[in-house]
């Protein structure tokens, strides 16, 4: 394997069989979000809220305040800014209290948290930096402590987990040069030979790469006797001989970020460290990032929380026309959003956590969803931040700190947030990935209508079976219980706002949602796959009915556990009615669209047509190859790992 032509070259169905065969294909246990895209809103799924044992709240409360402890006096987030880099003290002090091991079981020398504290903490450590947030979740969230934990073998957790929850930082490598979200064409390569196996290829974007000391690294298996071959996940070492740090990378945000760019070069890994059976590596990477994707939502939510009261404090002493700029009613509106969509954002993430912490609902849809509409919310809300600060806004803090005044870092929050509309999983490919189980009970009675290598028969058989599945399924989607008006009750207490009304809105809207997809595939069939802008706004819809949902549930836990019930419930109701604007616009815009124009305007582009439209301008860009190459062989550049120990 010398060079670049080596690369698998893959068909567009060969990459989606790939991905396909990676997927998760069983719905073993409930799960609200799928019943919600089916036009079934199983509201006893999630209410009442489910709630966190005893022992759990007590274990992370006393993390929480230790921890809480050490971001106000050790971590000083305008350092790292300034430095690009978190100081070895600080990487060293998070060891010391355990937070490497949040997540890692007590037994290994882990803190055992649960989902939700974890959660909790990367949002209080994200708070103050988020590069310290990434670092934390990075290694434990997509790192090598969950797959251990759902895969490994009990030989691997006591050799791996006891390291990695008090000394060791891990790294996940996937994506490399050339392949991003289409792994059927991974090239790194891992060949056996005897009881090792012998790994050749470059991994790009490689997060905590540059100070990791272990590392879950997926590469392909040649297929051979005795080996049944495919992409496969493996344990290795940080420092093994043949492993080098090509590159630490440098982004617009995050700038504290251990990510960088390792070769490897017959590096010689053991079968030993072999995570599951060959071929398993994408089947392990999806099911890790189930519930690791909650942990970006987590430090939105802190992000919208920290907009929330710069936003308060500074519009009520910042005047203009004499009186506060909160009173004006164009910004009043944008405070009004960042505080109804943080409600909405901790509540999808409490919920989802807590879901995931009972492991009675599969969450794989929920996870995303939070994951997806998180990592845009946020995004929205740091950018009304920077509009309500004005100048001030797009000054940094630094600069506002040599003025004398407050140094409010509004513009690095913007910088760091924008790259969670991109990492695990960028917003069009998790409108893709969810659109496909969403409509997976579809596909699973229709599938073989549209599959082009069926057979006429399997085709007739199909539409046999599907004519039964619809029969049945179609007339529940005309009438339910948001139709009743005294449906959801529970939700319109004395006193407080009308939660109910946004209830039946979900229930009839997720009727029309099932509906919606249903003609599209009576009316696309093969080609809905092709359809991306039309699967992303079902998607997107979905998103705020379960958003609308974890919200409702949310105020009414917070009326019987806490004293401002009454406030919760008013903010529920402000997220409700902001979203049902969001979801008609939505509805409007599946079948009134410039979809088919786009596309006409895309072919023009990308054929040249209108490149008149470029003149007048200079490209600052600097030469090289838009992708670099990422041949295996020997490194010919410093590694540039720092270990810190």
């Amino acid at each position: 394997m010398s060079g670049p032509h080596h690369k698998p070259k893959v068909s567009e169905r060969e990459a989606r069989q790939v991905a396909e065969a990676a997927r998760e294909q069983d719905w073993r246990k409930p799960s609200f979000a799928k019943e919600l895209f089916l036009g079934r809103f199983r509201l006893d799924l999630i209410h009442p809220h489910p709630m966190p044992a005893t022992e759990h709240v007590q274990r992370g409360e006393e993390f929480l305040a230790k921890l809480r402890d050490f971001c106000e006096t050790k971590i000083d987030g305008a350092l790292i800014e300034r430095e690009a880099r978190i100081p070895d003290a600080v990487i060293d002090g998070l060891k010391e209290i355990g937070a490497l091991g949040m997540k890692i079981d007590t037994k290994y020398g882990g803190l055992g948290l649960t989902q939700v504290y974890y959660n909790k903490a990367l949002a209080l450590a994200g708070s103050v930096s988020p590069a310290v947030g990434a670092l934390l979740s990075a290694h434990q969230s997509i790192g090598l402590p969950q797959p251990l934990k759902l895969f490994g073998t009990p030989e691997q957790k006591e050799t791996y987990l006891p390291r990695l929850a008090r000394t060791d930082i891990s790294a996940f490598l996937l994506t490399e040069p050339d392949v991003g979200s289409d792994p059927a064409r991974l090239a790194t390569t891992a060949v056996p030979d005897g009881d090792d196996y012998v790994i050749d290829g470059v991994k790009l974007w490689t997060t905590n790469g540059v100070v990791a000391d272990l590392m879950v690294v997926m590469a392909r298996v040649p297929k051979s006797e005795g080996h049944k071959g495919g992409i496969t996940a493996f344990i290795v070492e940080a420092g093994s001989e043949g492993v080098t740090v090509e590159n630490r990378n440098a982004f617009m945000g995050l700038r504290g970020l251990e990510n960088g760019v390792t070769r490897f070069h017959r590096v010689r890994v053991p079968a030993a460290n072999r995570i599951g059976p060959e071929g398993a590596g994408l089947k392990i990477a999806l099911t890790t990032l189930n519930t690791g994707r909650l942990s970006l939502p987590a430090m939105c939510a802190g992000a919208g929380k920290w907009c929330l009261k710069i936003a308060r404090e500074w519009s009520a002493v910042r005047e203009q026309w004499g009186k506060p700029v909160a009173r004006h009613e164009a910004v009043g509106a944008k405070i009004s959003f960042i505080a109804a969509t943080t409600f909405a954002l901790e509540a999808v993430l409490d919920l989802s956590s807590q879901m995931a912490d009972e492991d009675r609902n599969d969450i794989r849809i929920e996870a995303a969803l939070a994951k997806l509409y998180g990592s845009e919310m946020a995004w929205l809300m740091a950018d009304e931040l920077v509009q309500i600060r004005g100048g001030r806004g797009y000054e940094t803090a630094d600069s506002l700190a040599a003025r004398g005044e407050r140094a409010v870092p509004a513009e690095q929050l913007l910088r760091d947030l924008r790259i969670n509309r991109i990492f695990e999983g960028s917003t069009e490919i998790m409108h893709l990935l969810i659109a496909r189980e969403a409509v997976d009970a579809h596909l699973a009675v229709a599938g073989d209508i549209i599959d082009p290598d069926k057979s006429l028969g399997d085709k007739a058989r199909a539409g046999a079976q599907a004519g039964v599945f619809y029969a049945r399924w179609l007339p529940r989607l005309v009438a339910g219980p948001g139709q009743l008006p005294r449906a959801y009750a529970d939700f319109h207490p004395a006193g407080h706002a009308d939660l109910s009304t946004h209830l039946r809105y979900v229930e009839r809207t997720s009727r029309k949602l099932a509906r919606s997809t249903f003609y599209a595939m009576s009316r696309w069939q093969g080609r809905m796959e092709t359809k991306q802008g039309f699967l992303g706004r079902i998607v997107d819809i979905g998103a705020e009915l379960f958003a609308m949902s974890a919200a409702c549930v949310r105020a009414e836990l917070l009326r019987t556990t806490e004293p401002h019930g009454r406030e919760a419930y008013q903010l529920a109701d402000a997220f409700c009615r902001q979203s049902r604007i969001r979801v008609e616009e939505l509805f409007g815009r599946l079948w009134n669209n410039t979809d088919d124009l786009d596309r006409k305007v895309v072919k023009g582009v990308l054929a040249g047509t209108y490149t008149w439209l470029e003149d007048g301008i200079l490209d600052p860009s600097g030469d090289g190859p838009w992708i670099a190459d990422a041949t295996p062989g020997p490194a010919t550049r410093e590694n540039v790992h720092r270990p810190i120990r």
